[in-house]
């Protein structure tokens, strides 16, 4: 199989496809002829995927050859073959494509085990999101928009917030003019935090008593230039990390399950109320289809696995808004 690897350390010019043999599927696994996956700063290389099962190993009956899959991956993703456990995999849903599907796991995932499970967030509150234009980012104002609650987010770039109002912000916030704490009006009681050192102690003051703070990430750096740590205390916060890369077989076959329940039927098609789609009218169904889904994946670019380099160097450049996505 063709696979991307590390051919020695540096930037993206040291990645580069190379032939690996074909891994075989153990007890519990399926292999996955990998169509697409999503590409994220954390690759190491390929933390997510969208493809077909190829194989099946001694006890694995969750699947048949040919089903279409994706999930997330300990790394690896970035190859034509892949080997993950059974239970951790996900079905696409009917109708979508690869590139779609491949921009899922990783952002929806992770924003959906940080806004329920890590920062408990209830319908009318208020969620504050960093780095918004991400595909994390973009990911998580759906599905706040969707549990009822006020969304706001930051970007240093203006015309990135725009798009997504559509999605569910109700508040953008451009970096660029000054502080983020200046510019929140009102208690907010949950963030999803990229940034990092630089933004703790902002994150701080804008939290309503009793919030939460959910640590995803250092973009800006881990070291915290200086805070009032007494706020932790006089609002009772919470501060929680998360991550989803070390995570064990275990703790991602629970969180599959959760997500397949209560987040995948999201991305389905909806229905009106009178049992009638939003395409038909008194002249019976139209032609094209109005309605939308729930959610959906945002996509900024899609690269060929040949063009790693360039895909990789997108990502650095910061300029879309939501997931760049590799196929073969």
């Amino acid at each position: 199989m063709r696979a991307i690897v590390y051919t020695g350390s540096g930037g993206a010019e040291v990645l580069a496809l190379a032939e690996r043999p074909d891994p075989v599927p153990g007890p519990g696994q399926i292999r996955v002829r990998v169509r697409a996956a999503g590409l994220n700063r954390a690759d190491i290389p390929g933390m997510e995927y969208a493809g077909e099962v190829d194989a099946t190993g001694p006890g694995a009956s969750r699947w048949r050859t040919g089903d279409r899959v994706m999930g997330l991956a300990g790394g690896g993703a970035q190859a034509e073959l892949l080997v993950v456990h059974q239970d951790t995999a996900l079905p696409v849903p009917v109708g979508m494509s690869w590139t779609d599907a491949a921009a899922i796991p990783e952002a929806f995932l992770t924003a959906w085990d940080a806004l329920t499970f890590r920062g408990r967030l209830q319908r009318g509150e208020a969620v504050l999101i960093h780095a918004v234009a991400s595909g994390v980012g973009t990911a998580a104002v759906q599905l706040a928009r969707t549990m009822g609650a006020t969304v706001l987010g930051t970007s240093r770039t203006a015309a990135k917030l725009d798009p997504l109002r559509a999605l569910g912000l109700d508040v953008g916030i451009d970096t660029s003019k000054g502080s983020f704490a200046e510019q929140v009006a009102v208690p907010v009681h949950v963030i999803l935090d990229v940034l990092g050192g630089p933004a703790f102690q902002d994150n701080l003051a804008v939290l309503a008593p009793r919030g939460r703070l959910v640590m995803l990430g250092f973009l800006q750096g881990p070291a915290v230039p200086q805070a009032n740590l007494g706020m932790i205390l006089r609002k009772r916060l919470e501060i929680v990390g998360s991550v989803m890369r070390p995570r064990t077989d275990e703790e991602r076959v629970e969180l599959a399950a959760g997500f397949r329940e209560q987040v995948l039927p999201l991305f389905e098609t909806e229905r009106r109320k009178d049992g009638r789609t939003e395409s038909e009218g008194t002249d019976g169904p139209s032609v094209v289809p109005s309605f939308r889904p729930s959610v959906r994946p945002v996509l900024h670019a899609v690269f060929p696995f040949s063009d790693i380099a360039a895909a990789h160097a997108a990502m650095e450049r910061n300029e879309g808004v939501g997931k760049i996505v590799l196929t073969w």
